[in-house]
């Protein structure tokens, strides 16, 4: 797992160490970054289920003003500390429950979405960023789920744009109508 271009380019981010944490792979975060490439520069990230926070440190590194990472798993908010700190980053990393960050975070430009898969998040999460309208008009919610997956739509002023498939999982974009 590495960075893939911007500032921290090339530089290798720490992989869990047990299966509890799912990074997503090379060749689906680089079709990520092709869909958004456009997207990042000056804008505010949220890596909800951060993982590994290589989600996010891409954002960073491809010029985002910044980027916020939350994660329940204590594991999971030390690799992204660690890996922050290895590409010269500083970000703020919250250990808290997704939906009770997403009630109470402000606004953001751009949202990645991607929870252990089996846990049933994905409606909850998404109707929770609905009802409290945190993303910016224009902004994007890119969620990552397995390939069979259905995942909801969501009301206006949101919709659901476009879904990628790459192998087994399935890259469902959303994004907020300007008004």
């Amino acid at each position: 797992m590495r960075v893939i271009t911007g500032s921290a380019r090339g530089r290798k981010l720490k992989a869990p160490a047990n299966a509890d944490i799912r990074p997503t792979t090379d060749n689906v975060k680089e079709s990520v970054f092709n869909i958004i490439q456009f997207d990042i520069e000056g804008r505010r990230v949220l890596d909800l289920f951060a993982g590994t926070g290589q989600l996010g440190i891409e954002c960073l590194s491809r010029g985002a003003a910044e980027a916020v990472f939350v994660d329940q798993s204590a594991e999971a908010v030390k690799l992204v500390k660690e890996n922050l700190k290895s590409c010269g980053m500083s970000a703020p990393v919250f250990r808290e429950d997704a939906l009770s960050f997403l009630r109470r975070c402000g606004s953001f430009d751009l949202i990645f979405v991607d929870p252990p898969y089996d846990a049933g998040l994905y409606e909850p999460v998404l109707k929770t960023i609905n009802s409290v309208d945190i993303l910016s008009d224009g902004g994007i919610i890119l969620c990552e789920a397995r390939r069979q997956t259905a995942l909801p739509d969501m009301t206006g002023p949101y919709r659901k744009r476009r879904e990628y498939g790459y192998g087994t999982v399935k890259i469902c974009v959303y994004e907020k109508e300007n008004r």
